[in-house]
Parts: structure tokens; C-alpha cells; sequence
């Protein structure tokens, strides 16, 4: 069975939309909204869905961390509330990982919804990055829960925690990342910001991250900036 783990803040009208998805799925799957302190509908709209629904601090990091913890699936999939899962989903993860005993996990080939020449530059450049190993929270990782309890789980930090696990379980042994359909997710977070100025951004707080300096620091530095970016 999958579990399915789905972090929100202020995420009522996409929620709704990828709940409706899920739920027409075949099979039996656990759907779990871990959502961070919403004013806007979104634990109404998990409610009423009739999915199970955890409060939480907000922070992805910490959302994903008390979401595993209360999934009883043999397979974690982490999904954001603006991603599009195409019909018959689910059970391409789970013909995949019984396809193969030896794979660990994986993710999705990630394309984003924009018009824009960046959005379009990004589906090249994240494919590029998944050939290196490299990849987000956002291309929906998923992972044998045997896998994922081996290598700690998704720890509960501020920023990079997508980051983190994906190198762990890239150590760990085996992954695939499913094509054919690519997963689609809203290009929203670069409204109003230079790609110039998102590269440079992503670059430094890898550096950082690198380094060792602390994910709270790095998570109030990407926070200042892209509000920065938004507001000139």
C-alpha cells in the first residue's frame, strides 16, 4: 500500500483538485495531509475529503517528518499540494518497485505548468540534474518504507530536507525516475523574480548547506530573499 504525504499552508483550492485525483485512483492507498497552521480552508477541504489530517508547526521539513511517522504504508510517496499525479499514478510506483526488488525509490521527471522560457528551461535543466542523481521534493520522491526507515527518514529541518534525504537514499542503493507521464507542478514560486537572481539563490544556499551552516539560518535567508525578489 501507498502512503501518500501531502504538506500544505494555504493550499485549499489545489489540495481539492489533487485530492480528487487520488481519490479516483484504483486500489487501496493511504492519503495523510500534514498541514502547517492554514487560514484559508485547507484542513476544511482535507476533512471533508475524509483523509487523514495532522496538524503541525509549519516547516516542510518537520511536516514530512510527522507524516511518515504516522503512515503505515509500505511505500511513501511525497507529493505537494500543487503537483498533478496523471491518472494511474499510484500504480505505476508500485509496478515499478515490484518490478524490481532491488530499487530503493525514486521520483518523477518533473515539468512545470508556466508559458514562460524559464519554466520551460527548468524541465531541461531538472532532467538534467535527475541524470546526476539530483532531485526535489517538488517531482514527487516516493520510497520503500524499508528504505526509508534504513537511512533515518526525512529529518525534520528548516530548509534542504528534500535535499538531504535524496542523498541518503541515493546512497542507499537503487533509484528510478518514472518519464512517461512526467509529474506537472505550478511554476507560481517564480512569479515576480529574475531567473538570474532564482539561480544565483539556489547556488548559495547549496554552498552553504555544504558547508554546514545551520538549515534555520538558511531557511530565514531564502525566506528574506525571495520576499526581497517579489517586492522589487
Amino acid at each position: 500500500m501507498i502512503s501518500i504525504i501531502i504538506p500544505t499552508l494555504n493550499e485549499a483550492t489545489n489540495l481539492e483538485a489533487l485530492l480528487d485525483r487520488l481519490l479516483s485512483e484504483p486500489g487501496v492507498h493511504e492519503i495523510i495531509v500534514v498541514d502547517g497552521g492554514s487560514n484559508d480552508g485547507t484542513p476544511q477541504a482535507a476533512l471533508a475529503n475524509g483523509v487523514h489530517f495532522i496538524p503541525s508547526p509549519p516547516g516542510r521539513g518537520e511536516q514530512l517528518h510527522r507524516g511518515a511517522e504516522a503512515a503505515t504504508g509500505d511505500i511513501l510517496l511525497f507529493l505537494h499540494a500543487d503537483s498533478r499525479l496523471s491518472s494511474g499514478g499510484l500504480s505505476q510506483i508500485e509496478n515499478a518497485l515490484a518490478g524490481n526488488p532491488s530499487l530503493v525509490g525514486g521520483n518523477h521527471r518533473l515539468i512545470f505548468d508556466g508559458s514562460d522560457e524559464f519554466s520551460q528551461w527548468l524541465d531541461g535543466f531538472y532532467a538534467w540534474i535527475r541524470s546526476h542523481g539530483v532531485y526535489y521534493g517538488d517531482s514527487g520522491i516516493f520510497a520503500r518504507r524499508i528504505a526509508f526507515d534504513a537511512i533515518g527518514g526525512i529529518r525534520p529541518i528548516a530548509l534542504m530536507e528534500d535535499f538531504d534525504f535524496v542523498r541518503r537514499l541515493e546512497q542507499h542503493g537503487e533509484t528510478i525516475c518514472l518519464d512517461k507521464p512526467p509529474l506537472e507542478t505550478s511554476s507560481r514560486r517564480f512569479a515576480g523574480r529574475h531567473p538570474i537572481a532564482i539561480v544565483w539563490g539556489w547556488l548559495k544556499i547549496h554552498a552553504l548547506f555544504y558547508l554546514g551552516v545551520s538549515p534555520s539560518y538558511l531557511a530565514r535567508l531564502y525566506d528574506s530573499k525571495r520576499q526581497t525578489q517579489q517586492t522589487s
